[in-house]
């Protein structure tokens, strides 16, 4: 499996960029944030999810691994395939996302394109308790609030480290987020511990 890509933005497409690595090109589907945020000739480092089918494969990528681990809860709920997932995940910042499951908004899920409001709701049952606890960092946030930061490289780490992405999210609850990340790191292991 390919886990992620690291190149050129050698053109894009609608929703899809071919990332050129050392001559080699990648077309990569990507969510409408990440699309919008990029230009041609960016070297950028995308974590992908590689989807193959009996007719095709398809890379999916993302510029976090947080949106990456939603990704691939996402696609586990009966009706939500990878194109939902990706409609689902271009609402709003991965964390936002997450913070919209587990604060129970189907509404907000529904938004998104190809997503009636029974899958929205099959998503809220059965990831609410996998995408961890509706809080971020100790504090509680309403379902769309816009006020989270989109990368955070504390919770990436702990991923990388092989915490799932609601421990990761509780292990960081009560860590000051203006700490350097290495001290965050520390203090969100030690909680674990």
């Amino acid at each position: 499996m390919i886990a992620h890509i690291k190149g050129v933005v050698a053109e894009k497409f609608a929703n899809s960029v071919i990332i050129d690595v050392n001559g080699v090109g990648y077309e990569v589907n990507l969510t409408s944030i990440d699309f919008d945020n990029l230009t041609l000739d960016d070297e950028i480092k995308l974590y992908t999810f590689h989807h193959v089918r009996e007719q095709s494969e398809e890379l999916f990528g993302f510029t976090s691994l947080a949106a990456k681990k939603i990704f691939e809860l996402l696609i586990t709920v009966q009706g939500i395939g990878p194109k939902a997932a990706m409609s689902i995940l271009s609402l709003a910042p991965a964390e936002e996302v997450r913070n919209a499951i587990a604060n129970a908004d189907a509404a907000f899920v529904s938004q998104a394109s190809g997503v009636g409001k029974k899958s929205a709701e099959r998503v809220i049952v059965d990831l609410r308790e996998k995408v961890g606890l509706p809080t971020y960092y100790g504090r509680k946030t309403e379902p769309t609030a816009p006020t989270t930061p989109t990368n955070d490289e504390a919770l990436e780490a702990l991923m990388a480290l092989g915490f799932t992405l609601a421990d990761s999210t509780k292990a960081l609850e009560g860590v000051d987020p203006n700490l350097p990340v290495e001290e965050r790191i520390r203090a969100a292991l030690k909680s674990r511990a």
